[in-house]
């Protein structure tokens, strides 16, 4: 009796974990991000910064990117605050941030561009 019920419970948290990584990975296409974002580089910067800092960091380093002929965005650097901005989850760069493609406002308006957000502020489309 107590081999089933270690079992299901077992089972259990395997499915919840599931469905819980599958909410924040590969199996969210589309989402929501409620956070700061912002090139690898200047994300990884962001979230060494003491959190007394942080504000300071985001107005000091607004995001900034190249635009092509083409309108496609490049070589972007600082981050930039969002507010429950629909993105294209991309991929999941590591335990701790995934890449997306949202809307951004840039100086020369607003563009698609790739970032890098914490996975703890992506809510999945249901």
């Amino acid at each position: 009796m107590k081999y089933l019920l270690a079992s299901t419970l077992a089972a259990a948290i395997a499915t919840a974990s599931t469905a819980a990584m599958a909410q924040t990975s590969g199996g969210c296409a589309i989402g929501y991000v409620t956070g700061v974002g912002g090139s690898a580089q200047s994300m990884r910067e962001y979230l060494t910064t003491p959190d007394r800092d942080r504000y300071r960091y985001l107005a000091d380093n607004p995001i900034q990117c190249k635009i092509s002929d083409e309108g496609r965005a490049s070589a972007c650097t600082g981050v930039t605050s969002l507010r429950h901005e629909q993105v294209s989850v991309y991929d999941d760069s590591d335990s701790a941030t995934t890449t997306v493609v949202a809307r951004v406002e840039l100086d020369q308006g607003t563009y698609p561009v790739i970032i890098v957000v914490q996975k703890q502020d992506v809510q999945c489309q249901q």
